[in-house]
């Protein structure tokens, strides 16, 4: 295994966290959309009204509630995987690790924003 050495780390560090803060001002940018940070367990969570309708853990992990047709879709097309705690609920879970995966994952959440946007009467269960 290659270790990286300090200013190696230091770059990718500073990759990762710039990608991060730029999904977060894409997100932001959307209509209607606020962010709560450390809500719940959520580092980074996003609503749209009083709905959270994705979140962050860590650097660009993308957790995604989608309407159910709209994640059926997603994963069959394999653009995301199931959520791990709530697929039920609809989520699935993208990382974004660089500008291609950025903008895949914007498409999936700008569909989530859509959905929950168009139906305000939704809510978390």
């Amino acid at each position: 295994m290659n270790a990286l050495r300090p200013d190696q780390e230091k770059k990718s560090y500073l990759k990762v966290h710039e990608l991060h803060q730029q999904l977060r001002r894409r997100i932001l940018n959307l209509p209607g959309v606020t962010e709560r940070q450390n809500a719940g367990i959520h580092e980074d969570a996003f609503f749209v009204g009083k709905i959270m309708f994705m979140h962050i853990h860590g650097h660009a992990h993308c957790d995604i509630r989608l309407a159910q047709d709209d994640q059926k879709r997603i994963l069959a097309e394999g653009k995301a995987r199931p959520h791990r705690w709530a697929p039920e609920k609809g989520y699935v879970t993208l990382i974004a690790r660089d500008e291609k995966d950025l903008e895949a994952a914007m498409e999936v959440i700008r569909m989530s924003q859509d959905h929950f946007s168009s139906n305000t009467n939704e809510t978390l269960k």
